[in-house]
Parts: C-alpha cells; sequence; structure tokens
C-alpha cells in the first residue's frame, strides 16, 4: 500500500516539476522577448560605450570637430572647408613641414597649404580665453557610390580636423572657429584668381568613370575691358550700369523673392565683338567664366549637375546657342529618305552642328535657367550668344529668363571714333566725315575697322591708315551697288560694338 502511495506522489512530483519547467519557459521566452523589443543589448553597449569614452578621455583629453571638403551628398564643395583651408594658408602653414602650393592672383606668389597627414597648431586669442589648438589634414577615398563624382586621379575627399581640450569648447565653437572664417574669406578674396572653366564631357562621370570636377579650368587672363571696347559711349553707361546695379542688389532680390541671378542675350552678325563683351562684362564685375559646350553634355540631369558644380560670382556662358542642339521647340517634319541622306553626308561638315548623342532639351535647359535648381548658390550671370535670334523658341529668350537683349551690331560713327583714338590715337581727322558717312552705307563689323585701322608697318600713320579703310569701305560699297555680296565676315574677334539696348 505503501509502495503504491510513493509511485503515485512521484508521479505527481514529476507532473508537477514539468509544470513549473513549462511555466518558467514560457515565462522566459515572453520576458526575453520584452527584453529585445527594449533592445536590452543596445542598452548594455551604450552604457559600457560611456564608459570606455570616459576612459579613454584619461589617456586623449582632446575633442574634435571634422571640416568636411563636400556637402550636399558631395555635389558641391562645402563653403566652409574653403574658409577653413584659406585661413590655414595664411596664418599657419609657417609651421607646417610639408606644403602644397598653388598659383595665385600675384603671378610671382604661391599659395599654401598643408598636405595630408600634416598638423599643426595656432593659439586662441586672450579675447577667446587663450590656449592652443591643433589642425590636422585628412584624406579619404570616397565612397564607392559616390567615386564618378570625386577622388579623380587617385585623390580621396580631405578633411580638416580641429583638436581641443574640453575647456576650450565654448570658446572655440562660439569664437575661434566664427573668426577663422571670417579670416578664411577676408584670405580667399585676397588671393582670388580668377579662372576660365569649361565642362568636360559628361560621357567621363556618367558611364562607369569618375572624376573630381565636371569642370576643367585655366586663368582667365583677357584683356578685354569696358575702356577698350568699341561701343557707343551712353549705350555702354548703360550696360554698365545694368551690371553694377545686379551685383549690388542681394538685398534686393532677397525682399522680391528671386533667385540672384540675370540673363543677358547677345544677339548679331559674326564679328560684331560678343565674346569680347562678354570678357569685358567678366573684368567690370571681377567674375570666374564658365564656358558650356552643350554638345558635350549629356542629359539634363548633367546639365543641372553642371550648374550646381559652378560658383557664386560667376558668368555661365553658352556661345552659339542656336547651333548647339535643336532647342527652338519646333516638332521635327518629316523628310523623304533623299533629304536625310544628304543631311547625314553633310552632317559633318557644318561647324556646331548637334551632337545626337546628347539627350538635353529645350525644357531641361529653360528648368537650367530659371528652375528650382537655378536657385542653388547666388550671383550669376548667364549668358547667351546667337547669331540668328529668330531661330531660337521664344519661351527660351523671354524676359524672366533672358532679363537684357543686346543687339551686337555693325560698326557706326561713335564706335569708329573710340576705335581711332585707340588704334591711331586720333580723336578727330579730316577723313573722319568721309568714314562715317560710309558708314551709314556699308554694313562693316568693328573687327574688320580695327583692322584696316591697325598699321602695317613703321611707315603707316594715321592718314594711311584712314585712307585705306576708306577705300576698303568706297570697295564694299561699290560691290553692293554692282550687286556682288561683301567678303564673309570673319569670327568673333576683340572690338565689339553694343548698337542697341533694350530698355526694360
Amino acid at each position: 500500500m505503501r509502495g503504491m502511495e510513493g509511485a503515485a506522489a512521484g508521479v505527481w512530483g514529476g507532473l508537477n516539476s514539468g509544470v513549473v519547467l513549462s511555466l518558467i519557459a514560457v515565462l522566459w521566452t515572453v520576458v526575453w522577448q520584452n527584453l529585445q523589443h527594449l533592445q536590452l543589448q543596445h542598452f548594455f553597449k551604450r552604457h559600457l560605450g560611456r564608459h570606455a569614452r570616459r576612459l579613454a578621455a584619461l589617456v586623449d583629453p582632446y575633442l574634435s570637430v571634422t571640416i568636411a571638403e563636400y556637402d550636399g551628398g558631395r555635389m558641391r564643395r562645402a563653403e566652409a572647408y574653403e574658409e577653413v583651408k584659406a585661413y590655414l594658408a595664411a596664418s599657419t602653414s609657417r609651421s607646417a613641414r610639408h606644403l602644397r602650393a598653388e598659383g595665385a592672383r600675384d603671378a610671382d606668389r604661391l599659395v599654401l597649404s598643408m598636405v595630408d597627414g600634416e598638423e599643426v597648431s595656432d593659439a586662441l586669442l586672450p579675447e577667446e580665453g587663450g590656449g592652443t589648438v591643433f589642425w590636422w589634414a585628412y584624406s579619404r577615398p570616397p565612397p564607392q557610390q559616390d567615386r564618378r563624382w570625386g577622388g579623380g586621379g587617385g585623390g580621396g575627399d580631405e578633411e580638416n580636423r580641429l583638436f581641443f581640450l574640453d575647456r576650450h569648447r565654448d570658446q572655440v565653437l562660439n569664437a575661434y572657429l566664427p573668426r577663422v572664417r571670417r579670416q578664411g574669406r577676408a584670405v580667399m578674396v585676397q588671393n582670388r584668381r580668377r579662372k576660365l572653366f569649361t565642362n568636360i564631357s559628361t560621357h567621363q562621370f556618367s558611364d562607369g568613370g569618375y572624376t573630381r570636377s565636371a569642370w576643367t579650368h585655366v586663368p582667365f587672363e583677357h584683356p578685354k575691358t569696358f575702356a577698350t571696347l568699341a561701343m557707343d559711349p551712353a549705350r555702354k553707361k548703360e550696360v554698365m550700369d545694368d551690371l553694377d546695379a545686379f551685383k549690388a542688389g542681394k538685398e534686393w532680390y532677397e525682399r522680391v523673392g528671386k533667385a540672384w541671378k540675370r540673363g543677358y542675350l547677345l544677339h548679331g552678325p559674326p564679328g560684331t565683338g560678343k565674346s569680347a563683351m562678354i570678357a569685358a562684362m567678366a573684368n567690370h564685375l571681377d567674375y570666374d567664366v564658365y564656358d558650356i559646350e552643350l554638345t558635350s553634355v549629356h542629359s539634363n540631369t548633367d546639365l543641372r549637375k553642371l550648374f550646381i558644380g559652378t560658383t557664386s560670382k560667376s558668368i555661365i556662358v553658352i556661345e552659339d546657342i542656336d547651333c548647339s542642339l535643336d532647342l527652338t521647340g519646333a516638332r521635327p517634319k518629316k523628310k523623304d529618305a533623299a533629304a536625310e541622306d544628304e543631311d547625314k553626308a553633310n552632317k559633318g561638315d557644318k561647324k556646331g552642328a548637334a551632337d545626337t548623342s546628347s539627350k538635353v532639351t529645350l525644357s531641361g535647359l529653360l528648368n537650367f535657367i530659371d528652375g528650382l535648381w537655378s536657385a542653388c548658390g547666388g550671383e550669376r550671370v548667364i549668358v547667351f550668344t546667337t547669331n540668328h535670334l529668330e531661330k531660337l523658341d521664344p519661351a527660351l529668350i523671354r524676359r524672366g529668363r533672358m532679363d537684357k537683349h543686346i543687339e551686337m551690331s555693325y560698326c557706326r560713327g561713335p564706335a569708329f571714333e573710340f576705335l581711332a583714338k585707340a588704334y591711331l590715337g586720333v580723336e578727330d581727322h579730316e577723313l573722319f566725315g568721309t568714314v562715317g558717312a560710309l558708314l551709314q552705307e556699308v554694313d562693316m563689323t568693328p573687327a574688320d575697322v580695327a583692322e584696316n585701322l591697325t598699321p602695317k608697318s613703321a611707315d603707316d600713320d594715321a592718314g594711311a591708315c584712314l585712307r585705306g579703310l576708306v577705300a576698303a569701305l568706297e570697295k564694299a560699297r561699290d560691290d553692293k551697288a554692282s550687286g556682288g555680296g561683301q567678303e564673309k565676315q570673319p569670327e568673333e574677334e576683340d572690338g565689339g560694338v553694343v548698337a542697341a539696348v533694350d530698355k526694360e
């Protein structure tokens, strides 16, 4: 009897143990799931990390601030990086052992900066609390997905890292770094060397390759200014006043809610000085020049990237826009087979023929001029030139896009007098009246007039040059009267005239 009771008690005890273990397993599963939901492991990781950082601070008490070369998804260089780099070049390069040299505005000087891995010290001013901080130059390879836009030639993204003690935190963040940026901007203005940019073929960075920038450049050293540009003085003043108003108009553009940019359309026959006008505008404003070759731009997206890659205080130029791409906006008409074959045969012989690989459209160009992306940055002038105004779509050249239309026309009396004074040093001559009358009858470009006024030998004086010009004008008049065509005008050369400037 007792044996049976003992066996029953054992079975019951086994069942109770199984139930308890099952309950424990269920409870542990529920608790563990909740612990995972609360991310307890991250709690312990953060807790241990705090203690690790405190221990590391005993060994290295310095804090750091990293100034990266690129921001905005690496689409443009960070202004803060440029300013810090300029400040370091001016104030701390004296103590660096290894430096990188670049050209400066003064042809005899160099702008120095630290090479990768170099470290220099800098001092906080007394009003900033005193103390010493350290700058370290560092370079890292760009992310794999960004390599088509960065690191061309092997260099990676650059950084400047600032190290300072924790007790200097407020002084560094609130006083020292703002001073560094202010002084850096001043140094950039002092050392700025204006540049002439042109875009590389976007196939090089759209089809698997990568390069640091879609732009390549040379120093901009064009001598043409408004003082040497042949044009009516009243028209010259009107253009210069318009440029000055734009340059000083930041507050006005902000008040009316417009992007700080202005469009100029230069139109007229070849040889009338459109390129010279652009150079004079750049020298007057002290801006860089970005010369875009549309046939090298693969798509509308690449065109936007080019625009983002430009800097403020720049002139963006598209010359002979009527020849670059089909931007008329007209629906193409169907051609017969013979006409298509003739077009293909002649395509390679036409100057400025459109690149069929380019997918830039009229809509993309319109967005480039005044779409949302056009407000990225400020203080930009956009200039189009064309020999055939009637070929352009009205939407492309309406006011608001091309704000100022400037007709570049043939040489007339005021422009001739300016050229005579510049080339011959004479302000009056008995032949001035004859030349002025002939210029009213004959269309001659300023480039041709200037060529005739250029002395060809040491024996040529003002009278000889003027007589040569009169002979050339009389010949052109006689050819015109007899039905003969005037000789083909040359391409753009130095010297230009603005015959009419549309008033707004």
